[in-house]
C-alpha cells in the first residue's frame, strides 16, 4: 500500500494523546462544524452524527484530500444520564449541574468516531458505563475551582483529578477519555481496510 495520511479533526489534547500512544503519526485540523442537534436525539446517534460533521468540515475544506490516500477522522463525545445529554460545561453553573447529577449513579459516555476517505463515509459509536461516588458539596466545589470541567464532556476527566472518584467502569476506558482506539481500529479494517499501524 502506498503511503497513507490520518487527519484528527479535533483539537482534543486527549485524543491527540491516544492516537500518538497507539503508534499513529497525523496532523490535526480544527474542526468549525456546527453540533446543534434536534431536541430529543438519542445519544448514541447524536455522537455519530457530530463526529461525521466534524470529519466532513475537515474533508470538503480542503479539495485535494480527494486525491490524495488522505483519511480524515472525526469523533465527539457525550455523557448519558437516562437519555438526557451532558456535553461541555459554559460556567460553573452548568459544571455544579453536572456533577451532581452523576453523583453517585451510573451514567453512559458516547462516542462517535467517522472517518472519511476518497469520499466514502464510515461511522460508528461506543458505549461506555461509568460508575461515580458520592461526592460531598465542598468536594464538589473543589472540583469546579480546579478548572478541569470546562473543556470535558459531562464535567470531568476520568483520567485526571476525578479520578478518585470513580468507582468503576464497564467497558472501554478510552472511549471515556474520548477516543474508543480499539472500535476505531475495527472501523479502518472492515470498512477501508487499513490499520493504524499504516499511519506511521
Amino acid at each position: 500500500m502506498s503511503a497513507v495520511k490520518l487527519i484528527l479533526a479535533s483539537g482534543s489534547p486527549r485524543r491527540r494523546e491516544i492516537l500518538s500512544a497507539a503508534g499513529a503519526v497525523f496532523d490535526v485540523i480544527t474542526s468549525d462544524a456546527d453540533e446543534k442537534l434536534p431536541a430529543g436525539t438519542n445519544p448514541a446517534d447524536a455522537v455519530v452524527i457530530l463526529a461525521s460533521r466534524k470529519a466532513s468540515a475537515v474533508y470538503n475544506s480542503r479539495p485535494d484530500f480527494s486525491g490524495e490516500d488522505v483519511f480524515v477522522l472525526g469523533s465527539d463525545t457525550v455523557v448519558d444520564i437516562d437519555g438526557r445529554i451532558l456535553g461541555k460545561p459554559r460556567d460553573k453553573d452548568e459544571a455544579r449541574s453536572m456533577i451532581s447529577a452523576i453523583s453517585g449513579g451510573s451514567h453512559l459516555v458516547h462516542t462517535g468516531i467517522c472517518v472519511i476517505h476518497n469520499g466514502i463515509s464510515s461511522g460508528i459509536s461506543e458505549t461506555t458505563r461509568v460508575s461515580v461516588d458520592s461526592l460531598t458539596p465542598e468536594e464538589i466545589e473543589a472540583y469546579i475551582e480546579s478548572g478541569e470541567p470546562y473543556d470535558k464532556a459531562g464535567g470531568y476527566a476520568i483520567q485526571g483529578l476525578f479520578s478518585k472518584y470513580i468507582a468503576g467502569i464497564r467497558g472501554d476506558y478510552y472511549n471515556v477519555m474520548g477516543l474508543p482506539v480499539r472500535a476505531l481500529e475495527r472501523l479502518l479494517k472492515s470498512s477501508f481496510g487499513v490499520s493504524l499501524r499504516d499511519f506511521t
